[in-house]
Parts: structure tokens; sequence; C-alpha cells
């Protein structure tokens, strides 16, 4: 059991986005694109969050990096405040906490060298003097590994995979102590996701980093995760050791997740497994549904379900769950007790199959 303080302990986090409504946009309604979410990062452990597209993942992203401002909660990197920092303060928190975005030719300045995008962060969070600023640059792109004379090369001269490696080492330059990854190898082809994904393993244990990762791929999770976030709608449906939620997930959704992926099933295949399947939409973020949000597409669901509100529960080996019948649900656990997911997940199974 982990007994050190976290390097990173979300509290409550809310966004709510005003959106106008109705005829000529007179009306006005509120999109709960995070709605109460809790969790802790350790150092030298990754922190996984996960769910289909539209659930809140990359917003919880950008507000654990004060991106975006939150409509409650709190953000504490040990004793300070994320959140509540004025900017001046603001300004030394950023150093210890980075972001590192998907598109990694999207998030690079095109006008600017390598060397320039790795000095600059050395200049504004003074990491270093300024004339040690060119043998730092170095020593970040041998940490991840590109060549020292790669400094004076464009974003456009990098290759996909050396892009992303590039924004990572941008993010090393500020010495933080937690790495925000959002969707950090989904533009990648498969092969140099994993060495990416060795990259950051390696990183981390090196440098004893926390990682945020969020991704809605699940095979990247089982690979890189220690601990999970499940979510839906904007909050958290299940949440524990990564070897538990992916290996003997208790909630009914969270079993939809995984069985969008495709695993040998004994005397079972994936085509008998899709059409056992059952239907259901995703409800609107601007109406989620009262009650649990995921009643409308779960077969198990009753009238407790559809009205109270389940939160997050210990159900045992360090997990939590919000589903009023977990426990029944536990025991009877089986392939048909799942529900559909997302369009973009069956795209998904289709394309491990074709691949």
């Amino acid at each position: 059991m982990m007994t050190s303080e976290p390097l990173l302990r979300a509290r409550g986090l809310v966004k709510h986005f005003a959106v106008r409504t109705g005829w000529l946009g007179r009306g006005q309604s509120v999109v709960r694109a995070v709605d109460g979410v809790d969790f802790d990062v350790q150092a030298g452990r990754t922190f996984a969050l996960v769910g289909e597209s539209g659930c809140g993942k990359s917003t919880v992203a950008r507000l654990v990096t004060r991106l975006i401002e939150p409509t409650a909660g709190s953000v504490e990197l040990g004793k300070d405040n994320l959140l509540t920092a004025d900017a001046a303060h603001l300004r030394r928190l950023r150093g210890r906490i980075q972001l590192v975005f998907q598109d990694p030719y999207g998030s690079l300045n095109p006008r600017m060298s390598a060397g320039d995008m790795l000095a600059e962060p050395l200049r504004l969070h003074q990491v270093v003097p300024a004339a040690q600023r060119e043998s730092r640059v170095a020593e970040l792109l041998a940490q991840v590994g590109l060549r020292a004379e790669m400094a004076t090369r464009f974003p456009h001269e990098f290759s996909g995979g050396q892009r992303q490696r590039l924004a990572i080492a941008r993010a090393l330059a500020a010495e933080p102590r937690i790495i925000v990854l959002d969707e950090p190898v989904s533009a990648l082809d498969v092969s140099i996701q994993a060495q990416i994904l060795n990259l950051l393993a390696d990183l981390q244990k090196r440098l004893g980093l926390g990682y945020v990762f969020i991704s809605h791929d699940l095979a990247v999770v089982r690979h890189i995760a220690t601990e999970v976030g499940v979510m839906y709608l904007g909050r958290m449906v299940e949440v524990g050791p990564a070897r538990q939620v992916l290996g003997a997930p208790r909630h009914p959704y969270s079993r939809a997740l995984l069985a969008a992926v495709p695993q040998p099933v004994p005397g079972l295949d994936l085509k008998d497994r899709e059409r056992r399947q059952l239907g259901g939409d995703v409800p609107s973020p601007l109406a989620p549904p009262p009650g649990c949000t995921v009643h409308t597409r779960c077969p198990h669901a009753d009238e407790q379900c559809r009205t109270q509100v389940p939160q997050l529960q210990d159900a045992g080996d360090g997990v939590r769950v919000a589903c009023w019948h977990w426990a029944r649900l536990e025991q009877q656990a089986s392939v048909e007790s799942v529900i559909t997911v997302h369009p973009a997940l069956s795209r998904l199974q289709r394309a491990f199959r074709e691949h």
C-alpha cells in the first residue's frame, strides 16, 4: 500500500460550459463536461483516464494544467493549489506540471528550431544559466533518443515519432514532477507507439515522474498504467489499480469498453460476442439522464438506477465503483453482461480485425 504523499491530488473537479440553444441561439444551457472527478498521482506511477470520445478526459487534462479555468474543485501540487494560485505563483508552479498533446506537429511552433523550442522553457523557468542552455538542450535531445545536431532542424524536418519525442523533450525541459499526456501515441503507427511508450516508461523510471495518461486505447493503457479511472459523461464510474480494473472490471460500462477490444474467449468467437451486446445511444451531455447516467444503456438498470445517483464505493482490492448493483453483477459476470459501446469503439474493433 502506498503511503507517500501524492505529487498531484485532484478533488471535486467540475467544468460546465454554457452553450446557446434554441431558435437563433436565444436559449442557454450547460454542458457538464466534468462533473466531480477525484484522483491522485504518485511519483513513478501512471494514472490513466479512459472512456469514449466526449466523456471529459481531455477537459480533465486541461483543468489539471490550468489551461482552462474550473467551475469548482482543486488541484494540489504538494502543498500548493494550482487552481487558486495568482499569476506569479502560477508561473512557478507550471514548471512542475507539463502537458504533451496528441498531435506533435500541431503543438510545435513551425517557425522555431528544435533547439530554440527546448531553450525557451529553460529560459522561462530559469532552469539553468544562459551559458549552459546549449549543453542542456543537447542533453534533453539525448534523453529522448534524438541526436544533438538535430537542434538546428525545424518541426517539418522530423518524422511523426521524432516530433513526439521533441514534444516530450520540451516538457522535460522545465524539470516537471508531473507530465499530463493527452492521447500521446494515437496519431502514430503501432510500431512507433511502442517506441514512445517504452521511452515514457524509461523516463519515468529514471526521473521518478508521475504521469496522467489520457487514452481511449485500452491496449496502450494496459501497457503503461498503474492506476485507471473509467469516465462516462464527465463522471468517474470505476477507479483503481490497473490490474483489477482492466482484468476484472466491476462496472457494466467498464466491461463494455473491454468487450470492444478483441481478445480470445474460450468457446466464443468475436462475432458471437458482438451479437450478444445490447443497443443504446450515448445521452447528450446537454441533458444527461437522472440517476446513474449509464442506466439508459445498461441491461441491469432498475428504478433505483434511474432515480438515484450512485457514488464511488469501495469494491475491494483498492477499486471503487459507482454502481448500485456491482456486487451482484460481479457474481453473475459473463460475456453476455455488456452494453454496446460508442461507434468509435466499434470501428476500433473492426480495425483490429482487419489489421
